[in-house]
């Protein structure tokens, strides 16, 4: 970068023409630049001294004001040569041309006005200057957190419903207050119980959708994007609440945000890879939700909102399931993602679903009628073979992706009630075992799970006929098989014992396997040698004898 004594000269003393003529050509020559190894720091710390005063000059124009800003924000990439740009003056003065510090000096409600804001398309590029330095600075972040950016953020939220103000405005408020409760822990009991954030936030979003509603339209991606920016907010503001100690407010609130989220789920986007993004950031948030708010994702149906159904797929025990289609929807389309992205896919909406389930009975019964509907002739086939809901998650039970794994097992297991007996029935005990090992169910049982003692679990006509005949290892209904052990004499048995033994010494010495027996606690204890897994046997035998006498 070319900043000579000339360019200096000009942006301190040179005409408002003059000094936009020398930044026009450098923000255009520079647009795409992120950094600047040739400019020496004392030099840049000259300029941007410059460019302040520029900003500092009310009687510089519009043009010259927005120019030096688009400077700053260029300098503002570099994360190593912030230099004179996130001291205090420099960051209250930016706050002050992103409008900021005007709402934050507001304190009656009424007098919260956009006329007094400053020029919008100033306040956009005062705005993307303080994102960059609170993303790139701990010390930005630190006096930010602190100078009334927040509250003056707050403050303007109450202005949002004005048509005249800017989407950008919007935009970029969110994206700071995003910045600042995801680096600066301290802001989020500020924004969320100090300054009633929580509570505009969420009436934002409300605003939002009753645009688009009133419109008899879709979304735009203006619209998902501000939401998007709200609801990553919401999450921070959220994700460390204790849910166990929540009062009656919090609660209040709390059953507020989980209807707006089911609005959310149920809005049309007008592109189809917005309705995925926004639907992403539903489910991250519906993981901070306590689970008794769950229930207001269902919407109560009496008779004769029943019998004016279109669709009564919909309804489920008295009640509206269409957010939990929605979601489980959500779930069947990412099970198709390739492996290096499961983790990042999955785990939010397997972890949120797994939730509702335990906290509401409708949600877990309608969910297990989608996922695990009665089995019938398919048992013919392996768990984890074709492409039902059933067929998709069995086959990630035995997934490399430990975190996706475990909660596809989990969500199962408390479908089938956390039974040992069901849960084998639907997934055959091999594809399971991981899961019964971690919980010491291994012998069989039930887990410590608050449900119902009445059974939902019906048997179809063909299942019946078949399930004798049902490999409970497996999973898979199997045909009558020879004894392979058939013709063989007593020396002949223990010849191919003894081979196989032998093997599975050769493999345990080798640190190949691991053999284990079955403990007290229902967890698998390692054997030392293989032979160890005769001697329960052993016992078993000699009882049976014993009892025969």
């Amino acid at each position: 970068m070319n900043i000579d004594d000339r360019c200096l000269r000009i942006l301190n003393s040179g005409s408002d023409k003059e000094a936009c003529s020398v930044l026009l050509d450098l923000t255009t020559k520079h647009a795409q630049t992120f950094s600047f190894p040739d400019l020496k720091l004392e030099a840049k710390q000259e300029f941007i001294a410059s460019l302040q005063k520029r900003l500092e000059n009310e009687q510089s124009s519009t043009q010259c004001h927005i120019l030096a800003l688009q400077m700053l924000r260029l300098f503002s990439r570099e994360k190593d040569k912030l230099v004179n740009m996130t001291t205090e003056y420099s960051l209250g003065l930016i706050m002050k041309m992103a409008g900021l510090k005007h709402y934050a000096e507001q304190t009656n409600p009424e007098c919260v006005t956009i006329q007094d804001g400053g020029n919008q398309d100033v306040v956009v590029e005062a705005q993307k200057c303080l994102c960059n330095l609170i993303f790139n600075s701990t010390q930005a972040q630190r006096i930010c957190s602190k100078n009334g950016c927040v509250e003056g953020t707050i403050q303007r939220l109450k202005t949002y419903k004005d048509p005249a103000l800017k989407f950008e405005i919007k935009f970029f408020d969110m994206r700071m207050l995003f910045l600042l409760t995801a680096l600066c822990s301290d802001t989020r009991p500020k924004i969320r119980y100090e300054l009633h954030g929580f509570t505009y936030l969420m009436e934002v979003v409300d605003l939002t959708l009753r645009d688009a509603e009133s419109r008899n339209t879709g979304l735009v991606d203006q619209e998902v994007d501000l939401i998007c920016e709200i609801l990553k907010i919401l999450f921070n503001l959220t994700v460390t609440v204790d849910k166990n100690t929540l009062d009656e407010e919090e609660e209040a609130h709390f059953m507020r945000l989980v209807s707006v989220l089911r609005d959310l789920l149920m809005v049309k986007t007008l592109s189809k890879d917005r309705q995925e993004e926004l639907t992403s950031h539903t489910v991250n948030l519906l993981t901070n939700i306590p689970r008794d708010c769950y229930e207001e994702l269902l919407i109560p149906l009496n008779e004769m909102d029943i019998e004016g159904m279109e669709n009564k797929e919909v309804e489920y025990d008295g009640r509206n399931m269409e957010a939990i289609i929605l979601l489980l929807n959500f779930l069947f389309s990412r099970l198709d993602r390739p492996y290096k992205s499961l983790k990042e896919s999955l785990t939010p909406i397997l972890h949120c679903l797994c939730e509702m389930c335990r906290a509401n009975r409708s949600i877990r019964k309608f969910c297990r009628a989608r996922v695990l509907p009665p089995l019938k002739d398919e048992v013919k086939k392996l768990p984890e073979e074709g492409e039902s809901f059933r067929n998709r998650l069995c086959k990630l039970l035995t997934s490399p992706i430990t975190e996706v794994k475990d909660l596809v097992a989990d969500f199962l297991f408390v479908m089938c009630k956390e039974s040992v007996q069901r849960m084998v029935k639907y997934t055959g005990y091999g594809n399971c075992a991981g899961l019964l090992a971690n919980r010491g169910l291994l012998l069989g049982g039930k887990s410590d799970g608050n449900y119902s003692s009445n059974s939902d679990d019906s048997e179809t006509e063909e299942y019946s006929h078949l399930k004798e005949s049902v490999n409970p290892v497996t999973g898979r209904y199997e045909t009558e098989k020879s004894n392979p052990f058939e013709g063989m004499s007593d020396e002949q048995k223990e010849y191919e014992a003894m081979k196989l033994v032998n093997a599975m010494d050769k493999l345990q010495r080798g640190g190949i396997i691991q053999p284990s027996v079955v403990g007290p606690d229902g967890r698998p204890q390692p054997v030392e040698h293989i032979l160890e897994l005769t001697e329960n046997m052993n016992i078993e035998d000699q009882t049976e004898g014993t009892s025969e006498d």
